[in-house]
């Protein structure tokens, strides 16, 4: 893959967070041309062998909106139900930046992974991944998920700064499990599990909340995503009964049935609803976060793993419907 502008399966986000939406001292403005198919002749950390991947980047300089530069992309799919999600990525040493992997259908129903890289201690070896869930409990609280049983701040057993490693989630239902390289971090549990279909998002961001993502950065930040996998059961009740006429016998104990080797495509209708930044205290109004709807499509190269699809299976129970697995290699 030479560009990004040929797959449709993710999309690049544009769109703007003022500070006091964000509650930050600045605020954020995610751009397209901040995520990028690495190498690229120049590597934003420096690293001259940088391995191929995807690059989420962070500026260092505040725009004349009085903003700093981020990234995003997100799953095309608004369908994302039961799964197991996981991502590999190499997370960046530059302090003052988040990084998150999360799932997403409201601000009531969110599923993250997040990463603070001012957190990080090499000496120390400190490095901290905050999970949260928020809910309608961290709602009430300004989003401050920290006050409610669904947040859990742990340390990872290496420095993600120096390699790819594998974060995941499992979602199911009423419960959510984390992991980080197959090793289990913690488990949520209870009415505060979502419980509807959704979406995938990886995002990167500084807005100078020293109380979270503090910043801005002193040189600009990337964060490399190399895969992302998904197995997961659909929201859609159209797919959902497409998929049980192909399966014959779906449902009984033992059944195995083949997955197309094509990702099914999106519907082309875009969630035009708000999401706040995954934090423990960072909520985003509507107004200001409405920049979703604007979904600029641009290419992450997708392909299936229908064998995965046997492991998975054992995990997620005969349900499993659909396998999306998103490689830049």
């Amino acid at each position: 893959m030479k560009d990004l502008s040929q797959a449709s399966e993710w999309t690049k986000q544009q769109f703007n967070v003022s500070a006091i939406a964000g509650r930050g001292t600045y605020g954020k403005t995610f751009l397209p041309e901040n995520v990028f198919l690495l190498p690229e002749p120049q590597d934003v950390q420096g690293d001259v062998h940088e391995p191929r991947g995807i690059a989420l980047r962070v500026g260092s300089q505040i725009t004349s909106l009085n903003a700093i530069s981020a990234a995003e992309v997100d799953t095309s799919r608004r369908d994302m139900f039961w799964g197991s999600y996981r991502a590999t990525m190499k997370l960046s040493r530059v302090s003052g930046t988040c990084a998150a992997f999360f799932w997403y259908f409201n601000d009531t129903q969110e599923i993250d992974m997040e990463f603070l890289s001012r957190q990080f201690d090499e000496v120390k070896k400190v490095f901290p991944v905050n999970l949260v869930i928020h809910s309608t409990l961290s709602a009430k609280d300004g989003y401050d998920a920290s006050k409610t049983g669904t947040f859990k701040t742990t340390n990872l057993k290496f420095d993600p700064t120096k390699g790819f490693h594998e974060y995941r989630f499992d979602y199911l239902p009423g419960h959510v499990y984390f992991y980080a390289d197959g090793e289990r971090l913690g488990e949520m549990k209870g009415e505060n599990v979502p419980s509807s279909g959704g979406h995938v998002i990886l995002q990167h961001w500084s807005n100078g909340n020293q109380l979270w993502s503090g910043g801005p950065p002193s040189s600009d930040a990337a964060i490399v995503v190399k895969s992302v996998k998904a197995y997961f059961n659909s929201s859609d009740a159209k797919k959902r009964g497409d998929w049980h006429n192909t399966c014959r016998g779906h449902g009984e104990k033992g059944t195995v049935c083949a997955i197309s080797d094509t990702t099914p495509a999106a519907s082309g209708q875009v969630d035009h609803s708000p999401h706040n930044d995954s934090k423990a205290g960072n909520h985003e109004t509507g107004e200001e976060n409405g920049g979703h709807g604007s979904h600029l499509a641009k290419s992450l190269t997708t392909a299936l793993a229908p064998m995965m699809a046997v492991y998975t299976l054992v995990i997620m129970g005969p349900e499993l419907e659909f396998v999306l697995k998103v490689l830049w290699e």
